[in-house]
């Protein structure tokens, strides 16, 4: 343990290292929190800006599922900032002396086998964040409101459709904000504030919390089943956050599709394209895009380090990628580094990393009903080679 003179007020542990699994053949290779998103980020760009943007110098990062390119992506935190001597950014998989397994057995446990990490920095508040969410939140404001209200626990919450209010972990608040009553997934739900997985506690707290859970037979050592329920049942002092902004799980093919059109679509909150909350990555060097005169490109965002020959429409392209004159891509997200050749039509799809769509191929299908859209998004692994003229429609 360090002394007082060195301690944090408030370190962030960021809950990564879940399997990925909604997201298929996107995370068979690659931790979900590392899948490319918006050209030249990566998911977990937005949590470790949010992070910085906020006044957050030290964060836990915990992983277990194919955790490599993360790690590499991560680094020394430098492109964040977070390159320090005291705090700084460090990956934390689970300890392999665990007394009972290896990996984490839920989000509370993968806090609690991290105790230690967390009491080097002595903190008197701790934010536990989620790797695979889109959104730009400055911490500190939810912080004072914390701290405004003696709060123990505050959760930050959005307002969510009535009619969708059922697919969320619901918070059932008094007028003054404080929590009486956390419902998972209702059936019929009270009210509209739904749980956005940013939790901040009084680390004393969380601490002996998460210990006592780790002691119950049972339990399944996670936040939203067992540690928030009992802080209610035991009358602490919880408070729902209210955040206003764009925020998106993007755990799956359907949702993650849908946050790269929302960047390019005329209708995204202004708070995504924030100059003044910038978004930090891990940005290769690339020269700047060549679009050929012949190209057409309408709707669409382009990131550095492409050669754009074709036909481009509602599509986000990603650095690195060669568009070859005759081929068209419509409403896509293509990652890193692949290459779409001549007369290939890509249609409603994520076409991952590193892959070649072949001359005269056709990936993905325009959907009969405009509302079936999210359903029938095609998706192509990583590292794959469609071969000339072959079609693939799902």
């Amino acid at each position: 343990m360090y002394s007082n003179s060195m301690s944090k007020e408030c370190i962030a542990m960021l809950l990564a290292g879940g399997q990925g699994s909604r997201l298929m053949v996107l995370t068979e290779k690659t931790a979900k929190p590392a899948v490319p998103f918006g050209g030249k980020y990566r998911i977990i760009d937005f949590p470790l800006s949010n992070c910085v943007n906020s006044g957050i110098d030290t964060v836990g990062i915990m992983t277990q599922y194919q955790p490599l390119e993360l790690n590499d992506y991560i680094g020394n935190g430098g492109p964040w900032g977070l390159n320090r001597n005291y705090g700084g950014v460090h990956v934390l998989p689970p300890y392999s002396k665990s007394k009972k397994s290896e990996w984490y057995k839920g989000t509370a446990n993968a806090i609690y086998q991290n105790i230690r990490f967390v009491d080097r920095y002595n903190p008197k508040y701790v934010l536990v964040l989620s790797g695979d969410h889109i959104y730009k939140m400055d911490y500190a404001k939810m912080l004072a409101f914390h701290k405004e209200k003696g709060s123990e626990c505050t959760i930050a919450v959005l307002d969510v459709p009535l009619e969708e209010a059922s697919r969320f972990g619901i918070m059932n608040t008094n007028s003054d904000d404080s929590i009486y009553e956390f419902e998972e997934k209702p059936k019929k739900p009270k009210s509209t504030k739904a749980s956005m997985g940013v939790y901040l506690f009084n680390w004393d707290i969380l601490r002996q919390y998460l210990i006592d859970d780790e002691h119950t037979e049972g339990s399944s050592n996670d936040f939203g089943k067992d540690v928030i329920p009992k802080l209610l049942s035991d009358k602490k002092k919880l408070y729902a956050y209210q955040f206003d902004g764009y925020w998106k799980d993007v755990g799956t093919i359907q949702s993650l599709w849908e946050a790269n059109m929302d960047l390019i679509d005329d209708d995204v909150p202004i708070e995504l394209k924030d100059p003044d909350f910038k978004i930090y990555a891990r940005n290769y060097a690339h020269p700047s895009s060549y679009i050929a005169k012949s190209a057409e490109v309408t709707d669409s965002l382009i990131t550095e380090g492409c050669s754009i020959e074709g036909k481009v429409v509602h599509s986000v392209i990603s650095t690195g990628c060669t568009i070859e004159p005759g081929a068209v891509v419509e409403n896509s997200f293509i990652m890193p580094n692949t290459t779409i050749k001549a007369g290939a039509v890509v249609k409603y799809s994520i076409i991952s990393e590193n892959c070649t769509i072949g001359a005269g191929a056709s990936v993905g299908v325009e959907p009969e009903d405009p509302k079936a859209v999210k359903k029938n998004i095609c998706v192509i692994a990583k590292d794959l080679l469609i071969a000339d003229g072959e079609v693939v429609t799902e």
